[in-house]
């Protein structure tokens, strides 16, 4: 169950503005439906908006949407050709999810895909947490918008929370705002030693997953990155879809590999496990 805002959102770059629509739940499900999960979804947004979920019901996914006063809306601007850094405004946010929001419905994984503060309160995560496995994005505890930009600040309640919490991912900002360190791996244990069982940092060159006993990492190799929105979405959700039935390396793998196919295009993971194995098996000969 993957739940979080949906959003329509606006990406400006050399001047040209193209609406499209974003938010982790987006990215995050259809990766994991061309993964070959079953899953559903449990978004907010505003009645005049649901259309844009009628993509995700085509694809067989399950949602369940609620009505919100607001639909979230975040505008993007690329100044520059590196698209790693972009300016981003939050425009308009969806109301909170509450525990009473949840389907009675029975999942194996509960993946809390929040974009901002306040979105996913601290009694939802308690809730989850005594129905199944929680994966949470960091993002939803340290992003808020101040002065018509993003800001990150550390998250006070995190050694509360983080013990409820299976699978944990921040990106490299994330996790350093999080720690106070910038060294990856040192982050990633800290996390682990606040109580999340498996941490996952992502880095534009690769991702890491630590477990309490090792290290597990995987390189990120796109061709080019037209479609960097909404990488660390996919790259989670991919990882934990895969690891309800593979180790953990294998897992960091197949997150890498189908996140670099992802990142060549813009929008949705549009391939196939097949493209993905396909994708691991040529690094991997490169690498012997």
């Amino acid at each position: 169950m993957i739940i979080g805002h949906i959003t329509r959102d606006t990406l400006e770059y050399r001047g040209k503005v193209t609406p499209f629509t974003g938010g982790g739940v987006y990215f995050s499900s259809l990766a994991a439906k061309r993964s070959n999960a079953k899953i559903c979804v449990v978004t907010k947004l505003a009645r005049s908006d649901f259309g844009v979920l009628d993509e995700l019901k085509r694809e067989g996914i399950e949602v369940t949407a609620i009505p919100s006063s607001k639909t979230t809306s975040i505008e993007n601007v690329f100044e520059s050709d590196d698209l790693d850094k972009r300016k981003a405004r939050l425009i308009d946010q969806a109301d909170p999810f509450q525990p009473e929001d949840i389907p009675k419905a029975k999942a194996k994984i509960y993946c809390l895909a929040g974009l901002f503060v306040g979105e996913i309160p601290g009694t939802l995560i308690e809730y989850l947490a005594e129905k199944g496995e929680v994966g949470l994005d960091m993002q939803a505890m340290l992003r808020s918008n101040e002065e018509a930009s993003f800001a990150f600040k550390d998250w006070p309640e995190k050694e509360r929370y983080l013990p409820m919490i299976t699978y944990l991912k921040a990106d490299s900002l994330e996790s350093e705002v999080t720690t106070g360190t910038p060294d990856r791996e040192k982050a990633a244990r800290m996390l682990r030693q606040w109580g999340a069982k498996e941490v996952m940092i992502t880095h534009a060159s690769e991702v890491i997953v630590y477990d309490g006993k090792k290290i597990c990492r995987a390189p990120f190799n796109p061709r080019n990155l037209s479609g960097r929105t909404g990488r660390g979405d996919t790259c989670f959700v991919s990882y934990m879809t895969w690891r309800l039935n593979h180790g953990i390396q294998e897992s960091v793998r197949f997150a890498a590999a189908l996140t670099s196919i992802k990142m060549e295009n813009p929008g949705p993971f549009a391939g196939t496990i097949e493209d993905v194995l396909t994708r691991i098996e040529t690094l991997e000969r490169r690498e012997r």
